[in-house]
This record gives structure tokens, sequence and C-alpha cells, in this order.
């Protein structure tokens, strides 16, 4: 099964952008990533109707940041590009007066909502100013060597 990669490539254009004085075309960011232009607009709109990104049309338009990188988080981002359920993981109700369902279900859907809790909290604490400062700690670090 492949991985839903939205969160980690819309935080890659992110930050691109937060270091990037101009808007970035939807053809800039789709090479970025390797896809079409029409996926990158249809996923920044979620961010855009966030308030995250603004869009401008017409010669030196394109995308660009719009909100303050301290107040938006890892999960503001995952929610404003529509990401999936945190988990695919899931019970089998096939017979739900089964004893062995009923147990096997009730051990995955505990341990599967503390996961999910947990990950929720991380992705919580986390906003773009701190992925952005990391990756200029990370520029700086490679620039001296």
């Amino acid at each position: 099964m492949r991985n839903d990669s939205r969160l980690s490539r819309m935080l890659h254009v992110l930050l691109h952008m937060a270091r990037h004085e101009a808007p970035l075309t939807s053809d800039a960011i789709a090479r970025m990533l390797s896809t079409n232009a029409v996926v990158v607009r249809r996923t920044m709109a979620g961010l855009r109707e966030a308030g995250y990104v603004r869009s401008e049309k017409g010669h030196g338009g394109g995308w660009a940041i719009a909100a303050d990188l301290t107040k938006v988080s890892l999960l503001d981002v995952h929610r404003a590009v529509g990401g999936p359920r945190i988990f695919a993981i899931g019970n089998e109700n096939l017979n739900p007066d089964c004893a062995v369902e009923k147990v096997v279900n009730d051990a995955l859907e505990d341990a599967l909502h503390q996961a999910e809790a947990l990950l929720i909290e991380r992705l919580g604490a986390v906003s773009l100013a701190e992925l952005a400062r990391d990756f200029d700690a990370r520029c700086a670090t490679a620039h001296h060597r």
C-alpha cells in the first residue's frame, strides 16, 4: 500500500515558500514535487482556504505564505490538505456477536486511540516556524563545512 505523502510534501513546499522572496508558481511547485500543476493547485486550495497561503494570478503571481509560521502547526497543515485519517488500520465487524471479534476489536481500538492521540498531540506541538528554524540551522551547518 502506498503511503499518503500530502503532509510531508506540503510541508516541503511551505518551507521553500517561507524562504523564497517571490511567489512560487504551480508549475514550479509541481516540478519540485515531480507531479502535475493541477494536483498542486488542488492541494494548495485547502491551504488557501485555511488562510495559510494566498495565490495571485498573472505575471509575477503564484503561491505565497499568508500566515504567521509560529501559529501554524503540522496538524493544521494535515487538516488543511485533507489528509487521511491518522491510521488506516481498523476493526472488522463482520460478526458483532462473536466474543473473539469483540476482544480483538477492544484491544485494537484502545491501542489505536492511544497512538492517534499521541500523534495528534505531537503534530499539534510543532509549528512551521520550528521546521523553518531547523531548516535554517541545517543550511548554516552545511554552508560552514
